[in-house]
């Protein structure tokens, strides 16, 4: 069995909905960022952690990628040119999704008050959503990477729900059909039901 620490509205959403996913068994830890539970595992306070053979595993693409890589589901296979292409739709959606809306977050409320540009955010979401209408141009089945539903999909898809609570663009109908379809999901909706 896994252990998880963090809150399910962050992003250890996306451990949960992977666990969910792949059918595996977890205790969830419910305590937030930088909390001593969190810090004693991780210093940087952040989560999730997921604890696995006896170790400790941080950030949410490094245990996505774990699990799917030990449980073989959720991902092409390691050496393919399917999982390059994954990768760098995984990287992408890091670089010019997470990375806009984490830096908004900043902005907003982690960073000490006086070290905050509240205006910062006026371009954030035009590189947002400019970045958005390049992810959807390469969109060409009903999942990022085609027919298979893939880690990159639980990123992007945690990335579309934390844009839309944080008043960011998604315009785009591809996306918004993607967006409500992977909600939809049974393993979604088991985490969604334990955000409430």
């Amino acid at each position: 069995m896994y252990t998880v620490t963090g809150i399910p509205l962050t992003r250890t959403f996306r451990v949960l909905w992977a666990l969910e996913e792949l059918g595996e068994a977890y205790e969830l830890n419910q305590h937030g960022p930088r909390s001593p539970e969190v810090q004693a595992l991780n210093v940087s306070g952040k989560v999730p952690v997921l604890q696995a053979e006896g170790e400790v595993i941080t950030d949410s693409t490094a245990i996505l990628t774990y699990l799917a890589d030990k449980h073989g589901a959720l991902t092409a296979p390691a050496g393919t040119v399917a999982r390059a292409k994954q990768d760098a739709i995984t990287h992408l959606l890091l670089d010019e999704v997470d990375a806009v809306l984490w830096a908004a977050a900043r902005h907003s409320f982690i960073l000490p008050e006086d070290q905050r540009v509240p205006e910062v955010k006026g371009s954030l979401k035009w590189e947002f959503a400019h970045n958005l209408a390049r992810l959807e141009g390469k969109m060409a089945g009903p999942f990022l990477m085609g027919d298979g539903f893939t880690i990159a999909d639980i990123i992007c898809t945690h990335c579309l729900n934390w844009a839309l609570s944080a008043k960011f663009p998604v315009e785009g109908e591809k996306l918004l059909d993607y967006g409500k379809r992977m909600r939809q999901r049974e393993a979604y909706q088991r985490v969604a039901a334990l955000a409430k």
